[in-house]
């Protein structure tokens, strides 16, 4: 028998957790059709001999949503062995949109997801107004991997309630026409619908998201639809402070549940803070009953470390008050403000209280500087250049950006520091892997590398977990919340969404790398992978080597 590929030889670690075997793949059509000792011809045949072949990985948090329009293989992800992405996170999205509401969707994104307003004008063509009419732009830009999307209730608000999205709850009348949008976007294929309460999500005009603005009632009238369908996921970026559920958070997760008739439900972040080290594995237990419901905290697997610039819209700081006057504003009016003594206390008082971040400036460093001045305290505290100068830490901060004209960079780990604490959330049944934000944050941070991390730091370095079970939390786990039953496994009939790694190499670094690739010439950072050979979507290799084969089979996918 001919075959489209035959890949021989390889470990395979099928995405169910059972040890691997060492077995051939056959594929036809984009379907995997043989697993075993397979005989035939094929037109393409990769020798497999000392390599793992698992599911490709599924990224279920990304916001690749505009990126998508000017880059079909979402890099970095799809480098990393990504086959299928989920977009339309956290409430945002680029659909529906009118011509006169495009100004908002940019504005989000740049103030949010840390992208150049010059990307955006040069890479979007706003082909679309109407979420189906964004699934089919989407289809026709012939994606190199699958992509799933959330409908972000951000802009579906916007779409009916103009500028009052983001200055009141919608009205009876106006979440009625808000929730047939929703079922619009589920009609079309979208995998549930996202939101947001986190108090860092400023957007627009420096104000709150849209969805911030969406009150409880509001949001389980749009659960409700999900449970008469009873089909579709639920995603909310929750936490108001890292470590800590609230009251009210936790009724919210409650509610939806009980209106979508317990419909998956992911919410973010559950993170683990080493000065609050029982925090994690309480709100596990205090949500536990929650989880036996379908109801899934994302975790991460690395260390959030951001590159932070006070140029621009700094997006973790955007729930202190005082950064209002900040945002949307240019460099001169910033480096003013900054300077002021009155803004200066404002920020040292809110910065001492408890909030999503806690700023502890003994451990943020001095990253990158384009003053040679200041070149001999990179790597250094700013607690550390705050001592030498008999200042305080707050405004050290401050006069090292306005040293250089806001151009330096700050290194800040936040969360997840600590190992033992890290693996101990992972690991757990009830979480999910998550929290990659590929495509987002691109101007401090990128954690696109989450699956090699984890292969490469916790599974071979730290012998934390198994290699089966790891990848297992990579493909079948998240195949199954989100209903893509096709995907996920390596079993006869499925769809051929492979990747091929040496279980020896592979890994990502921590640190990431800042190119200047986006449209326009315009900076992100990004990071590569070692030792992931093959990426494998319908069959076909899609990236070889770290390098993109110009091979697009990758299609929308549907709940």
């Amino acid at each position: 028998m001919a075959f489209d590929l035959l890949i021989r030889g390889g470990t395979v670690v099928d995405g169910t957790g059972v040890p691997g075997l060492v077995a051939d793949l056959a594929v036809q059509d984009g379907r995997i059709v043989g697993i075993g000792a397979v005989s035939g011809r094929a037109r393409e045949i990769i020798d497999a001999d000392g390599l793992t072949v698992a599911p490709g990985f599924i990224d279920n948090h990304t916001h690749y949503d505009a990126q998508l329009c000017w880059d079909p293989w979402l890099t970095p992800s799809s480098w990393h062995g990504v086959t299928t992405a989920v977009l339309g996170n956290c409430g945002l999205g680029v659909a529906p949109v009118r011509d006169s509401g495009r100004q908002v969707a940019v504005q989000d994104l740049v103030s949010i997801e840390g992208m150049a307003v010059e990307a955006l004008t040069a890479g979007v063509d706003w082909d679309w107004e109407t979420y189906p009419q964004y699934l089919n732009a989407m289809r026709a830009r012939r994606p190199a991997i699958n992509v799933g999307f959330l409908a972000g209730l951000t802009p579906l608000r916007h779409y009916v309630m103009g500028e009052d999205a983001i200055e009141r709850g919608a009205t009876p009348a106006e979440i009625e026409r808000i929730g047939a949008l929703l079922d619009e976007a589920l009609d079309a294929g979208a995998l549930g619908f996202s939101t947001s309460r986190l108090p860092i999500d400023i957007g627009y005009k420096g104000k709150a998201v849209a969805s911030r603005l969406a009150n409880d009632d509001e949001l389980a009238a749009y659960a409700r639809r999900l449970g008469r369908r009873e089909r579709g996921i639920i995603q909310v970026a929750l936490l108001s402070q890292l470590g800590v559920i609230t009251d009210a958070e936790h009724a919210l997760i409650d509610r939806l549940q009980a209106a979508s008739g317990n419909r998956p439900l992911t919410w973010l972040a559950l993170l683990s803070r080493a000065d609050m080290p029982d925090a994690g594995p309480a709100i596990l237990e205090r949500c536990d009953a929650q989880c036996q419901r379908g109801a899934r905290p994302a975790v991460a697997v690395r260390p959030l470390i951001a590159s932070l610039s006070i140029r621009g819209n700094p997006l973790l700081m955007g729930e202190l008050p005082v950064m209002q006057r900040v945002f949307n504003q240019d460099p001169e009016t910033q480096m003013r403000i900054y300077a002021e003594p009155e803004f200066r206390a404002a920020l040292r008082a809110d910065m001492a209280k408890p909030g999503l971040i806690t700023w502890d400036f003994t451990r943020m460093r001095l990253g990158e500087v384009s003053n040679p001045a200041l070149g001999a305290h990179i790597g250094r505290t700013v607690a550390q250049i705050a001592a030498e100068r008999g200042a305080h830490s707050v405004d050290t901060f401050l006069d090292l950006a306005l040293e250089d004209r806001l151009e330096a960079r700050f290194n800040m780990p936040f969360v997840n520091t600590d190992d033992a604490l890290c693996a101990q959330l992972f690991k757990d049944p009830r979480t999910i892997v998550s929290l990659s934000d590929g495509g987002a944050h691109a101007d401090m941070l990128c954690d696109a590398g989450f699956a090699t991390y984890l292969l490469g730091y916790w599974v071979r370095e730290r012998q934390a977990i198994g290699l089966e079970a790891a990848v297992r939390k990579l493909t079948a786990d998240q195949a199954d919340f989100y209903g893509l039953h096709d995907r996920g496994r390596i079993r006869t009939g499925l769809a051929a969404d492979l990747v091929l790694f040496d279980a020896a190499t592979v890994g990502s670094p921590l640190t990431p790398e800042a190119v200047s690739d986006f449209p326009a010439g315009c900076r992100r950072y990004i990071t590569r992978p070692t030792g992931i050979e093959k990426v494998v979507v319908g069959g076909e290799v899609v990236v070889a080597n770290g390098q993109p084969t110009g091979a697009r089979p990758g299609t929308v996918v549907t709940h």
